[in-house]
């Protein structure tokens, strides 16, 4: 694969190319993650930075609703968006559905969006092993908005908050209780609180769910990367798409506060900084996936079980022949 070529023609907004990069990044195999490699680095020198926004919330949410009529609404005022959802994998089979396209048909048709779905590998943290990168390559594709959709809430859903600008929590009215387990740890990382569906029906619920979330966020403790009044709480509709262009509207004003401010530039270094130290940590837990490593622990786990060494002796003498 010609790598500068391929560069080349994502930057010029090359739509197959764009395709063809994040199967090359999402590839395991040793060859194409060299490659992958040196495509970010050729990627690395466009200065063009797109609105990252991370979404997640629980299953039934309609978190696919709102980002095709939050995309659409985005596209309309003549933006380019891509979306990269994650699908979650089979623990049995590996499999994922990625019916995102089928799902948001109106966005997929518009010819200012992108969508890309990609399967969670199992992977923890509610995004692909890969999203970071495939996000970095929608930006130098000259997006304005990068969506990324979590597989759902759950303890680690949070990692997208480390790929993201924004990250932006969309609960259902009256859907408190089930947040019970996770409610602390991603509120205190949400920088907007949507409360969906509210319509119809639901509308009063939902009016009482954002007075309750806007009550607790005044509780939480004050962020530095925070101007007055955030985190907030709004109510949304993505069916009758109601509160779309207020919820941009406050997404827009947090963003250029923070790089006026300095966080923005600040928060996208912290962020690389993490992506290096995981990507390290990677590195290393993949030698323990060659033929030699998983015959040694083979050996040593034997010697275990028949309690010739106690499990943490054995554990230093595994890490010694790895350094060898």
């Amino acid at each position: 694969m010609n790598i500068p070529d391929l560069a080349e023609k994502i930057v010029k907004q090359d739509r197959r190319a764009l395709a063809r990069a994040i199967t090359l990044i999402e590839s395991t195999k040793p060859e194409h993650r060299a490659q992958a490699a040196a495509l970010m680095e050729a990627l690395r020198r466009d200065d063009h930075q797109a609105v990252r926004i991370g979404l997640s919330g629980t299953p039934g949410v309609g978190k696919s609703t709102f980002i095709e009529s939050f995309g659409m609404m985005l596209t309309g005022q003549g933006l380019r968006v891509a979306v990269l959802a994650v699908d979650p994998s089979s623990a049995r089979s590996g499999g994922s559905i990625l019916g995102d396209k089928t799902r948001m048909e109106r966005l997929s048709r518009d010819p200012n969006a992108f969508i890309r779905p990609s399967p969670s590998q199992t992977h923890l943290g509610g995004v692909a092993r890969r999203t970071r990168e495939a996000v970095a390559v929608c930006e130098a594709a000259a997006f304005d908005a990068v969506l990324i959709e979590t597989v759902g809430v759950g303890q680690s859903e949070t990692v997208v908050a480390e790929m993201s600008d924004l990250f932006i929590l969309l609960l259902a009215p009256a859907g408190g209780d089930e947040l019970q387990g996770v409610k602390r740890g991603i509120m205190e990382m949400a920088d907007l609180i949507l409360i969906n569906k509210a319509d119809g029906d639901l509308k009063p619920a939902a009016t009482r769910t954002c007075s309750d979330y806007a009550g607790a966020l005044r509780l939480l403790r004050k962020r530095p990367q925070d101007p007055e009044g955030f985190p907030k709480a709004l109510m949304v509709s993505a069916v009758e798409e109601h509160g779309l262009d207020k919820a941009w509207e406050e997404m827009t004003a947090l963003t250029a506060w923070r790089r006026e401010n300095g966080h923005f530039a600040g928060r996208r270094a912290e962020q690389a900084r993490y992506w290096f130290e995981q990507e390290v940590r990677r590195g290393l837990l993949a030698r323990l996936e060659t033929p030699e490593a998983k015959a040694a622990m083979q050996e040593i786990a034997v010697k275990v079980a028949d309690g010739e060494i106690v499990p943490s002796l054995a554990a230093q003498e595994m890490l010694q022949q790895i350094k060898g």
